[in-house]
């Protein structure tokens, strides 16, 4: 799959057992709050559908990331993706994954199918909802970003 960030190869790994112990003690609320701004940012910047995301409206999903604890929860309602603070039961949709996979998926470096055949990518809940989020996923077309001539302002000027 085309790597279109240029970003470095991110080689399948797992964290360290401790990671997760301590990340499930953690509150899980600024995940949610974080992967929905996140979300919303992505939508703002035309990443993601607009055509799709109407398909996601009063979904409820939730990402579960293995090897660090964390546990993300949101919905698509009114036009927007947001955080859920009190999980109101079972997901519509519900991604498991180590980090590697989740970095892989969202760099394009691996595709939805290949990390879920692979059994690196859990997909439970609405087959149907499943394959329009995965195929929006496929669809992602990341804005090329000109790195040329930008540089941090505490370097000074030269």
């Amino acid at each position: 799959m085309a790597n279109p960030l240029k970003l470095p190869t991110i080689p399948p790994f797992v964290l360290p057992s401790l990671v997760a112990r301590l990340g499930a003690r953690l509150p899980q609320w600024p995940h949610s709050v974080n992967l929905a701004l996140a979300l919303n940012a992505a939508k703002k910047l035309g990443v993601l559908p607009e055509d799709s995301l109407q398909e996601l409206e009063g979904r409820y999903f939730r990402v579960t990331v293995l090897d660090t604890g964390m546990v993300a929860e949101f919905c698509y309602r009114g036009g927007s993706f947001r955080p859920v603070f009190v999980s109101p039961g079972q997901p519509d949709l519900h991604f498991t994954a180590r980090l590697s996979a989740f970095l892989q998926m969202v760099s394009r470096q691996e595709d939805p199918d290949t990390l879920f055949f692979n059994r690196s990518l859990s997909i439970e809940g609405d087959t149907e909802l499943g394959l329009r989020v995965k195929n929006m996923l496929d669809a992602l077309e990341w804005p090329q970003l000109a790195w040329q001539g930008l540089r941090p302002t505490f370097l000074g000027r030269g």
